[in-house]
């Protein structure tokens, strides 16, 4: 039995279960992103599990991996049949391969947006307004229109503060 078995980690306590498995001898992987997060008025980027409350352990044959069950920060490890849930090599090495320098994957803010795409403006001066994307100069910058005052108005945005529209 060898592979990346699956860790269901108690809420909010991902890090504190990485660890106290890597204290234990695992080779642990816990992939994380950055998010825009906005609270009382403030908009910070902080550094969030890309599968919230999951968690990856490689095991190999000579390890006991039933001391994952007990180990602090865990809840549960996922298992079929008694046996623990294994990913192959292949399926970690996709989620790397989107790192950066930082070992934080990186998503194209862009990706899925098209010239004429309606799009709500999240956050900043125009959030909470509807815009129709005009043109995506690059991965920094959208460009939208706006309908303000009976006319359009052209502006650039952060794709990261832009979401689509239903």
């Amino acid at each position: 039995m060898t592979g990346w078995c699956v860790i269901r980690s108690r809420p909010n306590q991902e890090e504190k279960a990485r660890l106290n498995l890597a204290r234990q001898g695992f080779e642990v992987y816990l992939p994380r992103y950055l998010k825009r997060r906005r609270h009382a008025r403030r908009t910070e980027i902080v550094a969030r599990p890309l599968y919230p409350r999951y968690l990856f352990a490689r095991l190999d044959a000579s390890q006991p991996w039933r001391v994952i069950q007990s180990t602090y920060g865990v809840a549960a490890l996922v298992e079929f049949d008694g046996r623990p849930a294994l990913l192959n090599e292949p399926a970690i090495e996709a989620i790397r391969r989107q790192e950066d320098d930082d070992g934080l994957v990186v998503f194209s803010p862009t990706k899925g947006l098209a010239a004429g795409d309606t799009v709500r403006i999240m956050d900043g001066a125009f959030a909470e307004t509807l815009g129709l994307v005009e043109h995506i100069t690059d991965e920094q910058r959208v460009t939208l229109l706006l309908d303000m005052l009976g006319r359009k108005v052209r502006v650039a945005v952060d794709p990261a503060a832009i979401e689509k529209a239903d």
